[in-house]
C-alpha cells in the first residue's frame, strides 16, 4: 500500500503562514511541453550521470571510507563534496515523488545506507573533519562548509519525508541527529558564529517545518541574526564575501558571493515568515528589489565577478565577464519563491520565469550529461569541447562540461527540475493562482473544502495561448488567478462567456462557479522585441538585446555566413519571426585598421548582410564550438 501523503506539503517550501500556499507535486503535474521534456532528460540521463560521477570521483566512496575507519588521506574531492551527494539524494527524492520507479527507490536507499554508516555516535556527519589525521570539527567555519553540507542533508531529508512520509530508510533520523548536534554546539552557550557559506539556515527552517521542532526553527533564526556581526575571520575579499559585514536586517542589497547571498536571503525569509517578523521581511523585500533593479543580468543571472563569484556594484554587469553562476540563479529562485508566498506579488514569479528559461535551462546540454557552471553573455572565442573523460575547472567558458572540480551546479539543476511542479501554482482561501505556464493537471482542495480541478493546455513559450479547461462543476464560486508577465503588453483574457478583456501586467482574475468544459483563455503577445539596457550599465551602452516572451535570444556564429564573427555585427530594425525562428537585419561594422583600436569617429555599419537568425540563449552551444553574444551593437548609419 502506498503511504498516505499530504500533497499540500509535497514541495521544497511549506511555510506555516502567509497569504499563499504552494501546491505540491501531488497537486500539480506538468504533463508536456518545454519543461516536461527537460524533466524527462533529468530523470533518464542527468540523475544516472550524477550518480556515476559521484562514484568515479570518490565523493560517495568518501562515506564508505569514513565508515570503515580508512586513512583520511584517501578522501577525495573538495571540502564540500559531501553536499553534492545530499543534493543528489534530494533530487532523487523529488523524482520518486513524481512517480519514480522501483530502481530509483533502490538507488536512493542504497545511497542513504552508505551515508548513514558514516555518521558518528553523537550525530556528527562530515567526511572531511574530525577523524584522525583531519582537522578538528568546526575549526574552519570560514571555508570548511560543515554547516553548509549539513543544510543540504536537511533539505534531502525534508524532500524524502514529504514525498514518502515515514519511510524506513532512516534519512530523516540521520538528519535530525545531526541537527540536534548543531543546536548543541551552536546554540546558547556554544560557538557563537556562523558558516562561511549560508545554507544551514534554509535547511533547518524546512526541517523544523517537517518535524515541528521549535529548536530547529530557533537555531535557524539564531544563525540569521548572527550573520553580519563579524564572527568570521576577515579574508582578502572582505567579510561581505560571506555576508558577515552587515546584519541581515540592516542590509539594503545582496552583496558578496552570489550563491551564499541568495541562500542566506531564502533562509531569512523562512525565519521571518514563521516568526511573523515583518521588520525582517521588509528588509529582505528591499534587498530583493534593489538587487533586481541594479545587479541582475537580462537573463536573470546574478554575479559579475569571477575571482570571488560575487555581485559587483550597482550596474556593474559586464556581459563578456559575466559569472552568472547556475547555482546563483537557483538561489535567486529560492529567494523569489519565498517572497512570492509571503507577499503574493507576481513580480517575483516574473524573475523566476526569466531565470528558469535563461539560466537553469541553459546550464544542461540537450542530452543532460554536460553543464555550464558560469553563464557568459558574450563568448569571444570558439573554444573546443570539454574532454568527456576529464573534470573541468569550474568556470571554464567553453562548451558545457560533464563534471567540474567544484560540481555544485549539476545536482543543483537536477533537484530544481525534479521539484519544478511545485513552483507552478499556489492557493489561498478563495482560489488558485497560476504563476508558471506549462501543460499541466492541477487539482487541489481549498481551505473550506471546495475542490478546484482543471487542465492547462498550452505549448508556451512556442506560442502565447494558454487555455485552462475545467473538469468539475464547482458548487460555489472560486477565483482563478493568472500571472500577466511585465513584458506582456497587450495580453488578452477570454472568460467562459466569451468576453475578451485586455489585461495589464500583474494578475488577472476570473471568479465564478466553474462548470465542466468551461474554458478561460489567456493570449500573451509573443512577438520578438528589442530591449534597451539602462544607460548606467556602461558595458552594454549602445547595444540592444532581443527577447521573445520569457526567452532571451543570442546571435551565434553558427548562424552567420561562413567565417563570420559576432564581433563584426550590428543589427537594425525590428526583429521578426519566420520558419519558427527569430530573425534580425544585420550589418557588418566598418572597423577600420587594426593598428590602433581608437578613432575620432564612431564605427559605422558599412554594408548590409541581410537577415540572420538568432538562437534562444538556452540553446546556444548545442551545435559545436561558436562565438556568441546577447547584447548586440545597434547599427549607426
Amino acid at each position: 500500500m502506498s503511504p498516505r501523503i499530504d500533497h499540500r506539503l509535497v514541495g521544497p517550501v511549506a511555510p506555516g503562514r502567509g497569504p499563499r500556499r504552494p501546491l505540491g507535486l501531488g497537486e500539480v503535474e506538468v504533463t508536456g511541453g518545454f519543461w516536461a521534456g527537460r524533466q524527462r532528460v533529468n530523470r533518464d540521463a542527468t540523475l544516472p550521470h550524477i550518480a556515476a560521477k559521484l562514484e568515479e570521483e570518490g565523493w560517495l566512496p568518501n562515506f564508505d571510507l569514513a565508515a570503515s575507519g580508512g586513512a583520511a588521506s584517501l578522501r577525495r574531492g573538495r571540502e564540500f563534496a559531501d553536499s553534492e551527494v545530499y543534493k543528489y539524494l534530494e533530487a532523487v527524492a523529488w523524482e520518486i515523488g513524481r512517480g519514480g520507479d522501483a530502481g530509483l527507490e533502490d538507488r536512493f536507499r542504497r545511497t542513504v545506507a552508505r551515508v548513514a554508516a558514516a555518521q558518528e555516535e553523537d550525530g556528527y556527519l562530515n567526511t572531511n573533519f574530525g577523524r584522525p589525521d583531519q582537522r578538528p570539527r568546526w575549526s574552519d567555519l570560514e571555508w570548511g562548509h560543515e554547516l553548509y553540507c549539513a543544510g543540504h542533508l536537511f533539505q534531502a531529508a525534508v524532500a524524502r519525508e514529504r514525498t514518502r512520509p515515514g519511510a524506513d530508510d532512516g534519512l530523516l533520523g540521520v538528519a535530525c541527529r545531526l541537527a540536534d548536534l548543531v543546536c548543541d554546539v551552536f546554540g546558547d552557550g556554544g560557538i557563537e558564529s556562523v558558516c562561511g557559506h549560508a545554507e544551514v539556515e534554509v535547511g533547518l527552517a524546512e526541517l523544523a517545518r517537517v518535524t515541528g521542532s521549535d529548536r530547529y526553527a530557533e537555531m535557524a533564526r539564531t544563525f540569521v541574526e548572527r550573520r553580519g556581526r563579524g564572527s568570521l575571520r576577515d579574508i582578502e575579499f572582505g567579510r561581505s564575501y560571506f555576508q558577515d559585514d552587515v546584519p541581515v536586517r540592516e542590509a539594503d542589497v545582496l552583496r558578496g558571493h552570489a550563491v551564499r547571498a541568495n541562500y542566506l536571503a531564502a533562509g531569512a525569509v523562512d525565519v521571518a515568515v514563521d516568526a511573523g517578523d515583518e521588520e525582517l521581511l521588509a528588509a529582505l523585500r528591499g534587498q530583493w528589489a534593489r538587487t533586481v533593479a541594479a545587479r541582475t543580468y537580462i537573463t536573470g543571472g546574478q554575479g559579475a565577478h569571477h575571482q570571488d563569484e560575487a555581485f559587483g556594484d550597482d550596474f556593474e554587469l559586464p556581459p563578456d565577464r559575466a559569472y552568472s553562476e547556475t547555482c546563483a540563479g537557483i538561489g535567486s529562485i529560492m529567494f523569489a519563491w519565498r517572497l512570492l508566498l509571503a507577499d503574493g506579488e507576481e513580480k517575483y514569479a516574473d524573475l523566476i520565469e526569466r531565470t528558469l528559461y535563461n539560466v537553469v535551462a541553459t546550464s544542461p546540454s540537450a542530452d543532460g550529461r554536460a553543464f555550464y557552471y558560469a553563464n557568459t553573455l558574450h563568448q569571444r572565442v570558439a573554444r573546443q569541447p570539454a574532454d568527456p573523460d576529464a573534470t573541468s575547472p569550474r568556470a571554464s567558458a567553453s562548451l558545457r562540461a560533464p563534471w567540474f572540480d567544484v560540481s555544485c551546479c549539476p545536482p543543483n539543476v537536477a533537484r530544481t527540475l525534479a521539484s519544478l511542479d511545485a513552483y507552478v501554482a499556489t492557493a489561498d482561501a478563495d482560489g488558485v493562482q497560476l504563476h508558471q505556464y506549462a501543460p499541466a493537471h492541477v487539482r487541489t482542495t481549498l481551505d473550506d473544502g471546495r475542490e478546484a480541478r482543471f487542465e492547462v493546455r498550452t505549448d508556451y513559450p512556442a506560442s502565447g495561448t494558454i487555455s485552462i479547461v475545467f473538469s468539475d462543476d464547482a458548487p460555489e464560486p472560486w477565483t482563478l488567478g493568472l500571472r500577466i508577465p511585465a513584458w506582456a503588453d497587450g495580453a488578452e483574457l477570454r472568460d467562459p462567456d466569451g468576453v475578451v478583456t485586455r489585461v495589464p501586467a500583474g494578475r488577472a482574475e476570473v471568479r465564478r462557479a466553474f462548470r465542466v468544459g468551461d474554458e478561460v483563455r489567456l493570449e500573451l503577445p509573443l512577438a520578438p522585441r528589442v530591449t534597451f539596457p539602462d544607460p548606467r550599465i556602461d558595458a552594454v551602452r549602445g547595444c540592444v538585446a532581443v527577447e521573445r516572451g520569457p526567452e532571451v535570444f543570442a546571435l551565434e556564429s553558427t548562424d552567420l555566413p561562413a567565417g563570420g564573427d559576432v564581433a563584426d555585427i550590428a543589427i537594425s530594425g525590428a526583429p521578426r519571426e519566420r520558419d519558427g525562428r527569430v530573425w534580425v537585419r544585420a550589418r557588418a561594422l566598418d572597423l577600420g585598421g587594426a593598428g590602433w583600436p581608437y578613432a575620432s569617429t564612431e564605427a559605422r555599419a558599412a554594408r548590409e548582410i541581410g537577415e540572420v537568425a538568432l538562437v534562444p540563449y538556452h540553446d546556444w552551444a548545442n551545435r559545436g564550438p561558436s562565438t556568441m553574444r546577447v547584447w548586440l551593437p545597434a547599427a549607426v548609419g
